[in-house]
């Protein structure tokens, strides 16, 4: 074996043994080359094959076989299949194997370069102690193991390893390796006490509430591990400026929950297009009527001339505008500031709807129409939008209409920010127009209230606050045309007064009048959902007194009310998710413990009613009851929390966020395309998860979870509408699973061109939990200034920097996992060339394995590597599940869960379940 191609260890035995290991280390990557049927008869039926798939045979060619075939004898190699028997066994060592076999075939491939001749790596494969459990040479078995498994030993060109030798190697060790993980699984530290994390703080108090706020903006962004998790608990420490912050985020949250006094008035304003264009009209007819004047000597000229202005006012605009139904007169819509002269007046009085319009203002893809409202519109409640729209006669795709609020101080200085979340769909024919409505949150209007009553200047409205409608269809063409003919806004609407977040806190009650009392019966029903438990009279009575004792420096009731149940909020029994094995948990039986768990999983909060009286009535551990609930859970709309969080940790999506493409590269470019690109990976998680499809979809699939400025990218036809849907692939689009999307291509680049390091090292870390060692500080970059390197492809620049001696065994390892996929650009875009060069997007991995483009990548994983994806996933799914991160101790219970996935079907919602009634789960 070759010196550097062994992972360096950094660090001496006896530390190994107290840290963490990564998932790539507990569940080093595994796969066998044996054909034998390895299932039972009670088992799913082996997938059989007259051929077997051999990639690195000479003259193989991965179009020459389908997928089909490459996933079932990918799956028919899989050792996680073949060992599930042994997992339930007891733990049992088996080192007369060693002696008798294991230790020849190991002496005889490995010995050259890794025994007493030659150690090199400073590794001697025959000193090494068999006893995995007392000796002290695990670390360097699970190298063994994991180098064995991925075909990185021996090196392909000195193999004097027979893949059947390879493969009872592998077993042997799979199974001492078990053993040891089992064996050790009193060293398993449990879940630690662990602080919600600023998102589960916030879904937490909109369901504690049942407001849809955030809550949690003031607070510090939390840390995410080297794993990418940001719910790991050895991270969310607290500070006291970070107590202090969410006492007052706490304080903020019940001051919007609970109202005082009667409830406000509503004001209307209500904008007709008859009317607003009545300006445009009169404009127009004011320079007819200068023609006429100009040219009254010339009778028939003034009537040549009028004709052709008049044609002129009957074309269509690229900018939005009046159009007359009955004459089919057009005008430009004219916005602009001064003195917020055009700001509509508001009514006390809701306005009567007129039946019928002459006028309707009609947008083109892209353009927008501005509704101007002055400065009397609430800082709090719900301003509701309603606009009576249609599709334009010209119109042949439905066309969709997005929502934004703006402000204006001057003629120079204005600001919007889009806040609807979704666009609605115009899908009323031509000349029947319905109304489409959007409620809005005011006090969620981000950062609108910082520059409200600022340098008034007289009575002019500082600043003027207006709503603006963009038709946001993805291509610019007249068949998109939105028609708008009336607009009413309305602020602040409350369905009922007081408003039910209210209702929740202040409950019925015959004891109003008595204030210590009724704020007994206040805490008496939000405690307990609070803190997740049922409470102690002691710890009732405790919060009673802290009421007494605040009430007196409070101006009413509510404030003392608002200052006591914060209190309850900052609280350790809110803000931190209890463990299982300590005393403060002492408090929780074990099926309050695990409704906390599943929620804290699956919905980025707090247990519903439903799980704390399953929990109360110590039946939600029952295996029906579990297994329904989790059902249950992941069917409600909260669920989709789960799969924002866990997918935008897991591929590490943020880091879209701060991505600047270069608009001279990508002109194209543009936030609906980069908001489309962040939410398909998620979209994509989501709709597996419903309807529990197979992991290895993440590798391919045949479909695409796009709206229609993302199939426009990617080249898919028939895709109307800005909301992400499912479509099939054609066959002729290179896409399908994670590695091709365009998010992840994206977040792996620098902003100008594609990033073959960035885009293997990720393929290593996040789908192959296989991370590279970091770069040594001497590292020579390549430098870009001499012109003979400048001129080289990237590829080429690529091999000439592995040339170098310091380079060169890590990016073998890393750059063909990157340079396949160079056929996809900065923004994910398909390319044929690059800087004038042709794409060469041929690459051969460190086992001799020749690849080439993104397909085969993707083959090659889904038949040499699906158990190691699956032990990833697997992994960085119970990691979140658990919020911390996992050590070897806790390997053989991975184990038992991934060697289940496989053997129900790989499915995503198979895999949360497995994940639940796990041990791992349950009881740690």
């Amino acid at each position: 074996m070759r010196t550097g191609d062994w992972r360096p260890f950094f660090f001496c035995l006896a530390l190994i043994w107290t840290s963490n290991f990564t998932v790539g280390q507990i569940c080093a990557q595994s796969y066998s080359k044996d054909n034998d049927d390895f299932r039972e008869d009670n088992e799913s039926p082996a997938l059989d094959s007259n051929v077997h798939i051999s990639s690195t045979s000479p003259n193989f060619s991965w179009d020459s076989v389908s997928l089909d075939e490459i996933i079932r004898q990918g799956t028919q190699r899989s050792s996680l299949l073949r060992h599930q028997a042994q997992l339930s066994t007891e733990p049992q060592q088996n080192l007369v194997e060693f002696h008798d076999r294991i230790y020849f075939m190991l002496k005889h491939a490995c010995q050259d370069c890794h025994g007493p001749e030659g150690a090199e790596g400073n590794f001697r494969i025959d000193e090494l102690n068999p006893d995995l459990v007392a000796g002290s040479d695990l670390p360097w078995w699970l190298e063994v193991y994991a180098s064995l498994s991925k075909g990185e030993m021996p090196p392909p060109d000195d193999n004097k390893l027979p893949e059947e030798d390879r493969g009872r190697i592998i077993d042997w060790l799979t199974q001492e390796i078990q053993t040891a993980s089992a064996l050790h699984a009193e060293d398993s530290k449990g879940t630690e006490l662990r602080r919600m994390t600023r998102y589960e703080f916030n879904f937490a108090l909109q369901d504690l509430l049942g407001l849809p706020f955030d809550f949690a903006k003031d607070l510090q962004p939390d840390s995410a591990s080297p794993g990418g998790f940001e719910n790991d608990a050895q991270l969310l420490h607290m500070t006291e400026i970070q107590m202090a912050t969410i006492r007052e985020s706490a304080r903020n949250a019940l001051r919007r929950a609970i109202v005082t006094g009667p409830a406000p008035s509503r004001l209307y304003w209500a904008a007709s297009m008859d009317e607003a264009s009545q300006t445009s009209w009169s404009k127009q007819d004011e320079q007819l009527e200068k023609m006429r004047n100009a040219a009254a000597s010339d009778p028939e000229q003034v009537e040549k001339e009028l004709a052709n202005q008049l044609a002129k006012f009957r074309t269509r605009h690229g900018k939005t505008y009046y159009k007359h139904q009955q004459n089919g007169r057009t005008a430009v819509v004219d916005w602009s500031y001064p003195e917020a002269k055009y700001a509509w007046e508001p009514t006390t009085e809701q306005p009567q709807v007129p039946s019928d319009f002459s006028v309707a203002a009609i947008l083109p893809p892209k353009q927008r129409l501005i509704i101007e409202l002055g400065d009397r519109i609430p800082e709090e409640g719900t301003l509701r939008v309603r606009v009576r729209a249609c599709r334009s006669p010209e119109t042949v795709f439905t066309p969709s209409l997005q929502l934004e609020f703006g402000w204006q101080a001057s003629n120079d200085s204005h600001a919007s920010v889009r806040i609807s979340q979704h666009d609605l769909l115009i899908d009323a024919e031509p000349g029947n127009p319905k109304f489409y409505q959007w409620d809005i949150a005011l006090g969620e209007i981000y950062p609108r209230n910082l520059v409200r009553n600022v340098s008034q200047m007289g009575d002019l409205p500082s600043p003027s606050e207006y709503i603006k409608f963009v038709n946001s269809a993805a291509s610019v063409d007249q068949t998109r045309d939105v028609q708008i003919d009336y607009v009413e806004v309305t602020a602040p609407v409350f369905e009922v007064w007081p408003p039910q977040s209210h209702r929740q806190i202040f409950i019925p009650s015959e004891h109003t009048s008595q204030e210590t009392v009724y704020a007994k019966e206040i805490l008496a029903d939000f405690m307990p959902k609070a803190w997740r438990r049922p409470v102690s009279n002691l710890e009732l009575e405790q919060k009673v007194r802290l009421f007494k004792e605040v009430r007196p420096d409070c101006q009413d009731f509510s404030d003392a009310i608002i200052e006591v149940l914060s209190a309850v909020l900052c609280s350790p029994k809110f803000l931190y998710w209890m463990p299982s094995r300590t005393l403060v948990a002492d408090d929780f039986t074990p099926d309050e413990l695990l409704a906390s768990r599943l929620a804290a999983f699956l919905w980025c909060s707090i247990p519903d009613d439903e799980l704390n009286r399953l929990a109360q009535s110590e039946t939600l551990s029952k295996p029906d009851v579990l297994q329904h609930q989790v059902s249950r859970m992941l069917e409600d709309e909260k669920s989709h929390r789960f799969s924002e969080q866990f997918v935008s940790q897991w591929l590490g999506l943020k880091t879209l966020e701060y991505l600047k493409v270069d608009q001279q590269s990508y002109p194209s470019f543009e936030p609906a395309l980069a908001e489309a690109m962040r939410h398909e990976p998620i979209a994509t998680f989501h709709e597996m998860l419903v309807n529990n499809q197979s992991l290895l979809e993440f590798l391919h699939a045949d479909f695409a979870m796009v709206n229609e400025r993302l199939a426009k990218h990617y080249g898919i036809e028939g895709v109307i509408g800005n909301h992400m849907r499912r479509v099939a692939i054609p066959a002729e689009i290179d896409r399908g699973g994670l590695l091709t999307q365009a998010g992840i291509l994206a977040l792996n680049s620098d902003g100008r061109d594609s990033h073959p390091i960035k885009r293997g090292i990720w393929v290593l870390e996040r789908l192959l939990d296989d991370p590279p060692p970091p770069p040594p500080p001497t590292v020579p970059r390549i430098d870009l200034a001499d012109p003979e390197i400048a001129k080289l492809s990237l590829k080429q620049r690529l091999a000439n920097h592995r040339d170098q001696a310091a380079c060169r065994s890590c990016h073998q390892k890393i750059d063909p996992w990157g340079i396949v996929l160079e056929h996809y650009d900065a923004i994910g875009g398909w390319r044929n060339s690059a800087n004038g060069h042709d794409v060469d997007a041929t690459a051969v991995l460190f086992n001799n394995q020749e690849l080439s483009g993104a397909d085969s990548l993707k083959r090659y994983l889904l038949l040499e590597r699906q158990d190691q994806f699956i032990r990833t996933f697997v992994g960085k799914l119970t990691t979140y599940a658990v919020g911390r991160s996992l050590s070897f101790a806790d390997r053989v219970q991975l184990e038992e869960i991934a060697s289940k996935v496989r053997s129900q079907g790989d499915g995503l919602a198979t895999t949360v379940w497995a994940i639940v009634e796990s041990p791992l789960f349950q009881q740690h």
